[in-house]
């Protein structure tokens, strides 16, 4: 395989094919990075060589050393030693003006919006167009934003507030602020995590107008198939260290998994031929009584006339564009969407949940697409964030019983092999996998018959995937039924035994996956 070796500091240059023996063709030269936190590393050897006019994959699962190398790139972060060059010049960045100076900008995992301001006041904040030097001008600010938002084809207001944007929507935004940003490296983490397939193509149109020009892309997806699709050359890192870099043409999907995680890959979709073969049909499946069985259910604005049923032992996908409302759906089952009409049925008694205490009082539970916002309490432990949908049953006159309550937790970190230093650890300094389980955690403790998954994957990387997968296998075996709502067609073509596909807040299509083609989707779905 044709290798792109850091170590030997050659490259090929992108235009003319030719070795170069230097680095002054490369956008971005970066070797034997290192960081430590408080002695421990968090990164042990980390390279990269960025080609102008190339996308470049970032490889590596949840503790990799990723997130900590690009945000030393981005001067968030100081190496303790190491080289980077930007340009073939040794570069030290002690603030991220100073990479944003340097041509350097990114588009991070992790959404921190001014939920308060306007979308085109967060677009240009810090950067606003000013009257007189001291007053923002807000007309030419406005007409700004539109241009940026019309030139990406996000269809969005740049008078909106923020606060009213959905995830995906959100993430679009922080796109575009990067993308306005004039950089010749761009850095784009987990760009797509909360994207639709349909918007991801229109990314990746942009992104290949962008290199069309020059400019270099460091791409961080654990969506392998997008860095297939995208992506020039790739890197991978595992356990803080580099493994190996190349050509994507040269190496295939298990081989690039098998380098992520350190071993084998055995796909644990439930279309995988081992469980395939145990699984039952929908019709065997329909001859039970219903766990939900909804008819006419109707949220003005977000969705209409919308209609399923769900069986124990089955998992329902649903999927659509982005705004479709097929997660505006599944929190109205959970009891958050007001002025909800129609007829459902939640484990035989008629009810439509006006808040999410009756719907758990059904046995339902939700596990939002935002874990951060809304899912999880970043500034609480790991124990007191598995156990706070529990605490009524664990208290006594008001207090938590901490002796019934620790040996519970306990057992679901060991049950969904979450990686904790102990149970006090804060949930904000977990990776994405890791509060992903505490999440799913929290909810298996209320003994739930039916889970309502909204993007149960987004942002993780593939080992926690097989994971959550594996967990959700197992919970509809014991006789539970979830419905999932995902961006990703493998995902759900691969998990789901009936898919309903959303279009415009309508159900345009309920198939039974027995052998559906993800062009199939697409076309229901657009």
């Amino acid at each position: 395989m044709n290798e792109i070796r850091v170590d030997s500091v050659t490259a090929e240059s992108s235009t003319s094919g030719t070795t170069v023996a230097d680095t002054t063709q490369l956008l971005l030269m970066a070797e034997g990075v290192a960081k430590s936190f408080s002695g421990v590393p968090a990164l042990r050897d980390g390279r990269l060589n960025l080609r102008p006019g190339s996308v470049h994959a970032l490889c590596g699962g949840n503790g990799a050393g990723k997130s900590t190398f690009l945000n030393i790139l981005m001067g968030i972060l100081q190496r303790d030693r190491g080289t980077i060059r930007v340009s073939g010049k040794d570069v030290f960045f002690s603030t991220p003006r100073q990479a944003l100076d340097a041509g350097i900008s990114i588009i991070t995992q992790e959404l921190n919006p001014v939920r308060g301001m306007t979308v085109a006041e967060n677009l240009f904040l810090g950067r606003e167009p000013k009257r007189l030097g001291y007053f923002v001008d807000y007309r030419t600010l406005n007409e700004q934003a539109a241009n940026l938002l019309e030139e990406l084809h996000i269809p969005l207001k740049p008078r909106r507030l923020m606060r009213d944007l959905s995830v995906a929507e959100t993430q679009l935004i922080e796109i575009a602020k990067a993308l306005s940003i004039d950089a010749r490296i761009i850095i784009m983490d987990e760009p797509t995590s909360a994207l639709g397939e349909r918007e991801a193509d229109q990314l990746f149109s942009f992104i290949r107008h962008l290199t069309g020009l020059g400019k270099g892309i460091i791409f961080v997806s654990h969506r392998l198939t997008e860095i297939f699709e995208i992506a020039d050359d790739y890197t991978v890192l595992r356990d803080g260290r580099y493994i190996e870099s190349g050509r994507m043409r040269d190496i295939d999907l298990q081989r690039l998994i098998r380098q992520i995680i350190g071993r084998d890959f055995r796909s644990q979709f439930r279309s995988g031929t081992a469980s395939a073969e145990a699984r039952r049909a929908p019709t065997d499946l329909q001859k039970g009584k219903p766990l939900v069985e909804v008819e006419g259910l109707t949220c003005p604005g977000k969705f209409q006339g919308v209609s399923l049923s769900l069986y124990p032992g089955e998992i329902v996908g649903l999927y659509g564009l982005l705004g479709s409302g097929r997660s505006d759906f599944v929190r109205a089952l959970f009891g958050l969407e007001k002025k909800v009409s129609g007829r459902m049925v939640l484990n035989g008694r008629e009810l439509i949940p006006r808040h999410p205490k009756e719907a758990m009082r059904q046995g339902v539970v939700l596990v939002t697409e935002d874990r951060k916002e809304a899912g999880l309490v970043l500034s609480l432990s790991v124990r007191d964030n598995i156990s706070l949908a529990s605490l009524r049953g664990l208290s006594l006159l008001g207090f938590v019983q901490k002796r019934q309550e620790t040996p519970l937790v306990e057992a679901m970190v060991k049950r969904f092999a979450i990686r904790v230093t102990s149970l006090k650890m804060l949930v904000r300094n977990m990776s994405g996998g890791n509060q992903q389980k505490v999440m799913l955690a929290r909810c298996l403790m209320t003994t739930p018959k039916i889970l309502l998954l909204d993007e149960p994957t987004r942002g993780i990387d593939e080992g926690a995937k097989q994971e959550i997968y594996a967990f959700m296998t197992q919970f509809i075996e014991s006789g539970g039924g979830i419905v999932m709502v995902s961006s990703e067609g493998q995902e759900v073509m691969g998990m789901s035994d009936r898919i309903i596909v959303f279009r415009k807040g309508r159900v345009n299509g309920q198939l039974v996956n027995d052998g559906v083609a993800q062009e199939e989707l697409v076309q229901l779905a657009s």
